[in-house]
């Protein structure tokens, strides 16, 4: 089949023989849950970040309620986050009883503007929770610097963000907490799933009780012993644990995260160039000098004030080219549940409605050729061109 006759899924996972000999091998072993192979992925990844402690989680989502929950965030209290992020970073604050609360982002890096964060502190903030998004770092020394002037929790969503840096610090080992995200698009990708650190012994012992039912002991600790030992209900807990199966995924796709990153990093610059001469975008700003972009997501922005037709249109059209595409992200307070409960209306956060508005993730990742990212260039200025306001 002609590459061109071929659909390019957005986010699609790569893979090879090693995931599926480790996940055959999990198979024949018997063991599916919670086990062996899910504390190999722990200990691999926190060597990776460089962190003391990790803990896999069957979602970056319960990851983040893990860890707002361990640092006592409940009923009253507020936590600040970005309205550019996907639902779940703000939907696990009201799960928890607490308030989320908007700060607006950088126009330039899409994050969220630690100017606007501490404008939004009040007696009720308890916590920050600052979203890496696409895998570029947030401004973290000004983000800290404002956590400990008002004595505030730094949860930080590294979803998007596994092979991100900050000013020599590695993105994980900076903050209170950290959680990352294996879903299916992600640069390590084990269908669902996520990874939790940090440097405090204390929260990643309660959080790993708390991830699996509050037991005091897991099944494998349970079952794999000489002698029984009973064990008991700490608190009334969760269903969070990873898998097996899952971490036979993750500890062969953490082994190429090196290598992958390279090839991520050549076909970046290849869109950047091929774009140079489009004058109906704009790409992604350059990183600064002291941090590394995790580039998980290439987006681009449209001039919407150049061309006759929207956003979603323009999606519309790269699909019958047979291309895939998302948008990353529509902001949160303009999603149905916030505007109806929180009176949010367009125009509370305008930065952060612009970006929305306009932005378009591209088919990206170390599974593609030059020849694929050529072709969505050219196709996406070939549409934007026809429909161009001349």
């Amino acid at each position: 089949m002609n590459r061109k006759d071929t659909f390019l899924v957005f986010g699609k996972p790569h893979f090879n023989q090693d995931e599926i000999d480790e996940i055959i091998d999990t198979i024949k072993s018997g063991w599916w849950g919670t086990g062996p192979k899910t504390e190999k992925f722990e200990w691999l990844f926190k060597e990776y970040i460089g962190s003391k402690y990790s803990l896999a989680v069957n979602s970056a989502t319960s990851g983040l309620f893990l860890a707002l929950k361990v640092l006592g965030i409940s009923e009253g209290d507020e936590v600040i986050t970005t309205p550019l992020t996907f639902c779940s970073t703000a939907n696990v604050i009201l799960h928890l009883g607490a308030k989320p609360v908007f700060a607006d982002i950088e126009s330039d890096s899409w994050n969220i503007d630690p100017i606007q964060i501490e404008k939004k502190i009040t007696k009720k903030t308890k916590a920050i929770l600052p979203v890496h998004l696409h895998g570029r770092p947030c401004k973290m020394d000004q983000i800290r610097a404002i956590a400990k002037k008002h004595k505030l929790y730094v949860v930080e969503d590294a979803a998007h963000a596994t092979e991100a840096w900050f000013k020599k610090k590695k993105i994980g080992n900076i903050s209170d907490i950290t959680v990352f995200s294996f879903y299916v698009t992600k640069n390590i990708a084990t269908g669902e799933g996520g990874m939790v650190t940090t440097n405090n012994r204390k929260w990643i012992e309660k959080m790993r009780v708390l991830s699996l039912h509050g037991l005091s002991r897991d099944a494998y600790k349970r079952y794999s012993v000489k002698e029984y030992v009973n064990y008991e209900c700490m608190y009334p807990g969760y269903k969070f644990n990873m898998t097996d199966l899952t971490a036979s995924l993750g500890i062969h796709q953490l082994s190429r995260v090196k290598k992958n990153f390279k090839i991520r990093g050549q076909l970046w610059d290849l869109y950047n160039k091929e774009f140079e001469d489009c004058p109906l975008l704009s790409v992604p700003k350059n990183e600064d000098n002291d941090t590394v972009h995790a580039r998980h997501i290439y987006a681009i922005l449209l001039k919407l004030e150049l061309i006759k037709v929207s956003r979603d249109k323009c999606i519309s059209l790269l699909i019958r080219e047979k291309i895939g595409s998302g948008v990353h992200f529509t902001p949160v307070h303009l999603h149905h549940y916030y505007k109806k409960t929180f009176g949010y209306r367009k125009g509370d956060y305008p930065n952060a409605e612009f970006i929305g508005e306009r932005v378009i993730s591209l088919p990206f990742g170390a599974n593609l050729k030059v020849k694929d990212i050529k072709r969505v260039a050219e196709t996406v200025k070939k549409l934007l061109h026809q429909n161009s306001i001349q």
